[in-house]
């Protein structure tokens, strides 16, 4: 159940709204979107919470195309297989042309194969970050149904070069994921860090589900290394940091944002982390990013610290504003194709929120496009439906986590180019 804590000022928008000539009128349509994200696990479920946010503030706009926006959800329990039975489910039985998810690529992946490329609906990922997606693309078989608001992995790897760098690490293990996003990571890491000259003494992977990780982390101690190098999710990330810890291993430790959780920071400890930085995407310092923070916390009496919040409203937002764009009973090709005309750069700027979507409704029934300045910023989408963005270095503290570094998108392109 998701509530609204201002629910008087929630229906009075929506009743504001409905008496607007062109905006909202009285609904008995209702139109389904799907969802596939691991809500069974600590940081699965506010990425969904999240989305819904979206669909809520969409729903009070007066719905897209005259309907009402259902979003249905369903657990991938961070499970190829799981997610897939989900996806399908979605599809054949629901009926959907919009599919938001998964967060992780080795779900997202197969989803993509064997469910909406062949079904012909529209894939929108807040998190999947595998460069495998862009190679698919490129090859022609996504078939223009594949987007992401957010980067990909190479971002995390440079990002994660540029700190051992500067630490002055010369040697880093590196313990990833056994999965599309972890291999991609680990191949990533391997070149960007020997360009920044740190030798990768050792790359190990990690299957989750295990009753212990004593023999990868003693694979990974055997060299070592002045630091450690985590491509990991929080469950066997904090299992894997605790048989380090106990081992014997350094403390100096650096994070991919799968990490960047408070289930992690708490069950590892905060005495265990005190030279621990990570990295993520970031929001550009703009507007439209403080917009989205400060609704957040009006909404869920929280800040979005976790991994993936911004990105999930944007991904949600910007389909719902591409269903409005395509019209009723648009095919998800339609959907995908109008993409275009919400994230166009010369389009008539809409904020994301309640209003900048029924500013948006009046815009594209008009004819014309529009530009949406998200949570992630202006969203400009390549030909493979990736996106680059901003960067931040970042530290555990006991509330959360603290900014340490932040690198603009000209800043992150630049020394992405200067790795190669």
């Amino acid at each position: 159940m998701f509530k609204f804590k201002n629910l008087g000022g929630v229906l009075g928008l929506v009743l504001g709204l409905a008496m607007m000539s062109g905006t909202a009128h009285a609904q008995d349509c209702t139109t389904k979107i799907g969802a596939v994200l691991p809500t069974s696990v600590d940081w699965g479920r506010p990425i969904a919470e999240t989305a819904q946010f979206a669909v809520d503030q969409v729903n009070a706009a007066g719905g897209v195309a005259g309907c009402q926006i259902e979003m249905v959800l369903r657990d991938t329990q961070v499970d190829p297989k799981v997610g897939v039975d989900a996806a399908k489910a979605l599809v054949d039985l629901d009926g959907v042309s919009v599919l938001l998810g998964a967060v992780s690529s080795g779900v997202s992946m197969p989803i993509l194969t064997s469910v909406t490329v062949p079904s012909g609906v529209l894939q929108m990922s807040c998190c999947s970050s595998s460069t495998a997606f862009t190679g698919l693309a490129e090859e022609g078989k996504t078939k223009g149904l594949w987007f992401r608001t957010f980067a990909t992995t190479g971002v995390q790897s440079a990002v994660g070069a540029k700190v051992a760098a500067d630490q002055g690490y010369k040697t880093v293990a590196v313990m990833y994921k056994n999965d599309d996003w972890g291999q991609d990571m680990a191949r990533l890491i391997a070149a960007d860090f020997a360009a920044v000259g740190v030798e990768v003494t050792s790359s190990v992977a990690v299957n989750d589900g295990q009753p212990s990780y004593r023999a990868e982390v003693t694979e990974a101690l055997g060299s070592q290394p002045e630091a450690l190098y985590l491509a990991l999710y929080p469950a066997e990330g904090t299992a894997a940091v605790r048989e380090w810890i106990s081992l014997g291993g350094t403390q100096n430790m650096i994070l991919a944002n799968s990490l960047k959780s408070d289930e992690f920071r708490d069950n590892v400890g905060m005495q265990y982390l005190g030279s621990t930085l990570g990295t993520d995407t970031a929001s550009p310092r703009s507007d439209s990013a403080d917009a989205f923070r400060a609704a957040y916390l009006e909404r869920f009496d929280s800040e979005p610290n976790g991994p993936g919040l911004a990105n999930s409203y944007d991904a949600a937002m910007i389909a719902l504003l591409a269903m409005e764009a395509a019209g009723k009973d648009a095919s998800g090709a339609d959907v995908a194709a109008a993409i275009a005309k919400v994230t166009d750069p010369n389009g008539t700027p809409v904020s994301a929120d309640t209003a900048g979507f029924a500013a948006a409704k009046e815009v594209l029934a008009g004819g014309g496009t529009v530009m949406f300045q998200g949570a992630t910023g202006n969203v400009r989408f390549d030909g493979n439906g990736d996106v680059s963005a901003p960067a931040v270095v970042w530290s555990f503290s006991e509330s959360g986590t603290d900014e340490v570094e932040y690198m603009s998108l000209n800043e992150v392109d630049a020394f992405i180019a200067s790795l190669k």
